[in-house]
């Protein structure tokens, strides 16, 4: 009966191996995809991101034709730009539905972010897994392997299992890396949003 077992565990084993590299290839395939990612969105928008929060705040609250035209000149991100310029763009409502609109335009960009986290954090939490699976597949032949004299199957083995290690390790390194640095950068964001919003809140339920 331990036999039996012992061949079905072992048949699994095996054929998990193929799935196993290949989502790591696929893993380390979007690790790239998402470190140009952040580099384009590095260079495209945060880098020309040139805002002082309390000078915006005092322009917006001097200002005497509304909000609008201060939000689109300043060094703003689009999306934040956007999200504050919905707040404008609504003079029939009354201060409840501004408020309400406003929490839903907050709710909308956090979603967003978190989305774009969820990815790298996905693989920086899946990529180990894999590794480690991939190391451990390939060891049960190379073992048997081993013990036959067949250093060869033992030294492929091996390369295969360090191999997958390493991909997963890397993909692993860099998502958590990424994942840190826009928790960070969008935390700001959102603050930034959120204490913008207030303002603009202000000044449209104020006329």
């Amino acid at each position: 009966m331990s036999s039996v077992f012992h061949k079905i565990l072992r048949a699994i084993a095996s054929a998990m191996e193929l799935p196993v590299v290949i989502g790591l290839i696929l893993f380390i395939a979007f690790t790239l995809f998402s470190i140009g990612w952040w580099a384009v969105e590095y260079f495209r928008e945060r880098r020309h991101m040139r805002i002082t929060l309390p000078a915006l705040l005092d322009e917006l609250r001097a200002a005497e034709n509304g909000a609008a035209e201060i939000i689109e000149k300043s060094g703003l991100l689009r999306r934040q730009k956007d999200a504050l310029l919905e707040l404008t763009r609504h003079p029939e409502f009354d201060a409840a539905m501004r408020e309400s609109l406003g929490a839903n335009l907050l709710e909308r960009e956090q979603s967003h972010y978190d989305g774009i986290l969820k990815c790298t954090d996905l693989v920086s939490k899946l990529a180990p897994m894999l590794g480690l699976m991939g190391t451990l597949i390939p060891l049960g032949p190379g073992i048997m392997a081993l013990g036959q004299g067949d250093t060869y199957t033992l030294s492929v083995s091996l390369l295969t299992a360090f191999d997958t290690t390493i991909a997963g390790l890397i993909a692993a390194a860099f998502c958590l890396v990424i994942s840190t640095v826009r928790r960070r950068w969008y935390a700001g964001y959102m603050a930034d949003l959120e204490t913008l919003m207030d303002c603009v809140l202000e000044g449209e339920n104020a006329r």
